[in-house]
């Protein structure tokens, strides 16, 4: 799918990145290992290629397995990529702006997904809780 040209960072902003508008394939990955990189239930993932990547700051890096490792800030500690080595980049969506249009178009690693995550749709929603749209945020601002 063709994504438009956006920015992203990590919670606290001493990484960033431009990605330039391109080719994408965003997916969501329910492996272990995923889901413990992830901290989550699963991990949810922009591939594109590297060369539509600047950084802004250095991410730190951790060999999660023989084949893989997985970029994120060493300040704050957020999440930002999966990359397989010789592959494309996979951003964690989460460092992507709201506004992206993230669209999956696959679930991986499926023996690992947690049921309840079939469930989220059927759920009631509700917004953020009153006190906590009154906090203090330590985080960097959003970038258009």
């Amino acid at each position: 799918m063709q994504t438009p040209e956006t920015h992203g960072s990590c919670q606290c902003g001493a990484v960033r990145f431009h990605l330039k508008a391109g080719e994408t394939k965003a997916n969501v990955c329910h492996c272990r290992m995923c889901q413990r990189a992830a901290g989550n239930a699963f991990a949810s993932l922009l591939m594109c290629d590297d060369a539509m990547l600047t950084w802004y700051g250095t991410p730190s890096v951790f060999a999660s397995s023989s084949i893989a490792h997985r970029g994120f800030c060493g300040r704050c500690g957020t999440p930002m990529f999966y990359r397989q080595h010789g592959g494309p980049t996979e951003i964690m969506s989460g460092c992507l702006p709201p506004d992206f249009p993230f669209q999956p178009v696959r679930n991986d690693g499926i023996e690992s997904r947690h049921a309840w995550v079939n469930r989220i749709a059927d759920l009631p929603d509700s917004p953020t809780r009153e006190e906590l749209t009154r906090a203090t945020l330590h985080q960097a601002p959003e970038r258009s």
